[in-house]
């Protein structure tokens, strides 16, 4: 039985871990930590979480959890995601990974030194719909990537307090929503890219509300970059692909579990719609964080990947005159 442990009374954990875990015989929550003691134990109560933490730390330090999911905003990843690795615990950790390069290279460096997992929290990659695309790029079906365009635009209005917009915390369009999409075309090139050019609109100093680069891999394959946390924009989560011989369309490649679609156009054939079933995508992911405590399986997410990630963030954000987060 792996025991998990919770570090946030976070939105999204309900979704991406608490759920799952229910949803398994092999795994279950079985501690929350919080800022706030009154709101960890509410969260507690709410999600029948049998443990609350004093803190942090002591969430960590407990002999009863095996597993530790931090939930926090990417200004605690580092810090609590190393101590956790340190206190012998495999780790998911929520995307972006870290607040720069530099903090990715030393969570890295601890898990090595550790031995224990390190995951980044990627939900998107584990679902069967982006493996069966994976495949067919890599098998050669469109022929040699051309070039690709990622999106994923989702309007998150600023409020006093908000995270996203708040630059201590990480916050940023392209931290947020515009890391899905750094790490699908570094995924589906298999290369690392330089930045070619890079915009961001900032109504506020530092944090971008919307941001556009154009990347370029190995090969003069181009990637188009494109995220905006805009109250105005319109909902867009978006994948396409360029080949020799055909294109591919991809659909909520983010979320495929609440409706997504594929189009694969070959020259000279019908064009073809297909949908991948699957569970949900967090489902998927903590099927594969068991495997990977079992043994059955190496992490697809974290450790070099994340490092990487993190580096085209860090220079996309330097291209468009801006700082990297954390600096």
């Amino acid at each position: 039985m792996i025991r998990i442990g919770i570090l946030g009374a976070a939105n999204i954990a309900p979704k991406a871990i608490i759920e799952p875990a229910r949803r398994r015989t092999d795994c279950r929550v079985v501690a929350v930590a919080a800022r706030d003691a009154g709101r960890a134990e509410a969260y507690a109560a709410e999600h029948e979480i049998q443990y609350v933490a004093e803190s942090y730390e002591a969430l960590i330090a407990r002999d009863d959890v095996d597993l530790v999911y931090n939930a926090l905003p990417p200004n605690r990843h580092a810090d609590l995601t190393i101590a956790a690795l340190k206190a012998g615990k495999a780790v998911l950790c929520e995307k972006p990974f870290a607040m720069n390069a530099v903090e990715a290279v030393a969570m890295q460096q601890a898990a090595l030194e550790t031995g224990r997992p390190l995951v980044e929290a990627f939900h998107y990659r584990f679902h069967p719909a982006f493996i069966h695309v994976l495949g067919h790029i890599r098998s050669g079906h469109i022929g040699k990537i051309l070039s690709m365009e990622a999106d994923f635009s989702v309007a998150i209005p600023y409020r006093p307090g908000e995270l996203r917009h708040t630059l201590e915390t990480g916050g940023g369009a392209l931290m947020d929503l515009g890391t899905y999409c750094v790490h699908m075309v570094r995924t589906l090139a298999g290369t690392e890219p330089s930045v070619a050019s890079a915009e961001c609109h900032c109504e506020r100093p530092e944090v971008d509300i919307s941001t556009h680069a154009r990347l370029v891999f190995p090969g003069d394959v181009t990637a188009s970059i494109m995220t905006s946390m805009s109250e105005t924009v319109t909902r867009r989560i978006q994948l396409h692909v360029e080949g020799t011989k055909g294109s591919l369309s991809f659909n909520n490649p983010v979320h495929p579990h609440r409706e997504h679609t594929i189009i694969f156009q070959q020259r000279g054939q019908p064009d073809r719609t297909e949908t991948i079933p699957g569970e949900t995508t967090y489902d998927h992911q903590l099927a594969h964080m068991v495997d990977v405590l079992a043994g059955r399986a190496k992490p697809l997410t974290g450790g070099e990947d994340a490092v990487a990630n993190m580096r085209v963030i860090d220079a996309i954000y330097r291209s468009a005159g801006l700082k990297p987060r954390g600096n």
